[in-house]
């Protein structure tokens, strides 16, 4: 068993048993809850063409029951605590999770842990969970905000898993059996690619104990293997939806890999561009012109990619104005340094974002996690903090002029796209 203490930049204990199982932990001694989590270290990236959902499809499965819990009695023991339980697949990770108070901790984990290691996929739930996950994808399909992303991204990562649902499609739903779960799952959730955290009333001891308890004697299994470097694509799509009243927008660029050095000049970029309601879009094309009820940039980054994103409706005829105008503040943001006071307000909104999604056990132990998963390593909020206010505009200026020149620039249009036009000339700073 090997144990490290990371306590010069955060009270934060490692512990990795023989087996490869990852554990780690971090007190906090004024609450009196804890937050837990199991981690799988791949998601759906990691599946092939015809696996395509499958990773979403067993983490549903490992709530219809285990060799000593029935359905009902998972879901009646977690309200017993009072406490919660969750799970959420991603491209590249799988979390199961439980909040409970510290006196229900044995408890929590000994359910948690019942989850991941003694799921029966019984046929029968195989197929009536088929139907549940069929009727999220229909759900989500007709959310305009989801389809317009997953048009987009299937396209900026063409033939690549980055590029595919995470739920799938009705083919590969509709194909999956108990062989395909069971021997996806058997591969997947070994020790070598399962990360345990815990942050709030606990001690590292109790949960390094918990863990070679029900996890020590498992088989270390095959960590992940190397995953495709993903190429991207500048889509132009107009994808006509005429049930909607409003036209969706989703226009990106290339970004960095999630543990890239300047990772925080590309927060900071995305903050000034539209991360909040002093942001340029939503102060101009909101407040300023009217022309959006929702407009926003998001950061999707990755092991080794990223992609910057502006996601907005408007109506039909608004659309080449709100394209242009968003092309417009790209443009500004490489030609003009940004000013001071904007500079010192973007950094002031980033810093206490992360100051504030630290605050709750559950935040903690998710971050644990993906420090864990995706930097090998825990920065402090201190450390964070430092990182950002170390950011030059000039740094952001740079960044900008290398995400938004040449033909970089994608986009993807849903709704009444009729007589629209979208043509790589607009698209260009």
């Amino acid at each position: 068993m090997q144990s490290s203490d990371t306590s010069n930049t955060r009270d934060v204990s490692r512990t990795i048993l023989p087996n490869g199982l990852r554990i780690i932990t971090e007190p906090m001694g004024h609450v009196r809850s804890v937050a837990m989590g199991i981690w799988i270290g791949s998601g759906s990236r990691r599946e092939t063409t015809t696996e395509n959902g499958i990773s979403h499809f067993i983490e549903h499965m490992l709530f219809k029951g285990t060799e000593t819990r029935s359905a009902e009695d998972i879901a009646k023991v977690v309200d017993s605590t009072g406490g919660n339980l969750d799970a959420y697949t991603s491209k590249e990770l799988v979390s199961y999770n439980t909040k409970v108070i510290d006196d229900h901790l044995e408890l929590g984990f000994d359910v948690l842990s019942d989850l991941v290691l003694r799921p029966v996929f019984q046929p029968d739930d195989i197929e009536k969970e088929k139907s549940v996950i069929l009727e999220e994808l229909k759900m989500e399909v007709d959310n305009p905000e989801y389809l317009v992303h997953e048009t987009f991204f299937s396209r900026f990562w063409k033939k690549h898993p980055l590029g595919r649902s995470i739920l799938g499609t009705k083919a590969t739903i509709g194909s999956f059996n108990q062989e395909a779960v069971r021997s996806y799952y058997s591969n997947v959730y070994v020790p070598a690619n399962m990360v345990i955290t815990a942050a709030g009333r606990i001690s590292h001891q109790q949960i390094v104990d918990l863990a070679t308890k029900y996890f020590g004697d498992l088989p270390p299994g095959a960590t992940a293997p190397s995953e495709p470097l993903p190429e991207t694509m500048a889509p132009h799509v107009l994808k006509s939806k005429r049930s909607l009243e409003q036209v969706h927008l989703c226009i990106g660029v290339p970004a960095l890999p999630i543990a890239h050095p300047q990772r925080y000049a590309a927060y900071l970029l995305s903050t000034i561009l539209g991360g909040g309601m002093s942001s340029r879009l939503f102060q101009n094309v909101r407040e300023k012109h009217g022309l959006a009820y929702s407009i926003f940039t998001e950061l999707n980054l990755y092991r080794d990619a990223g992609c910057l994103a502006v996601y907005s409706g408007t109506s039909t005829e608004h659309v080449k104005k709100v394209v242009g105008m968003v092309v417009d503040e790209f443009r500004r943001v490489c030609d003009e340094e940004v000013p001071e006071e904007e500079f010192r307000r973007a950094k002031d909104h980033l810093k206490g974002s992360l100051a504030l999604g630290l605050e709750s056990t559950p935040s903690r132990m998710s971050n644990l996690a993906r420090q864990e998963l995706f930097f090998n390593r825990f920065f402090s909020i201190d450390e964070m903090v430092d990182a950002v206010e170390g950011v030059a505009v000039e740094e952001v200026q740079t960044l900008a002029q290398s995400f938004f020149s040449g033909r970089q620039i994608g986009a993807t249009v849903l709704g009444r796209v009729q007589g629209i036009e979208l043509t790589p000339d607009q698209l260009r700073c």
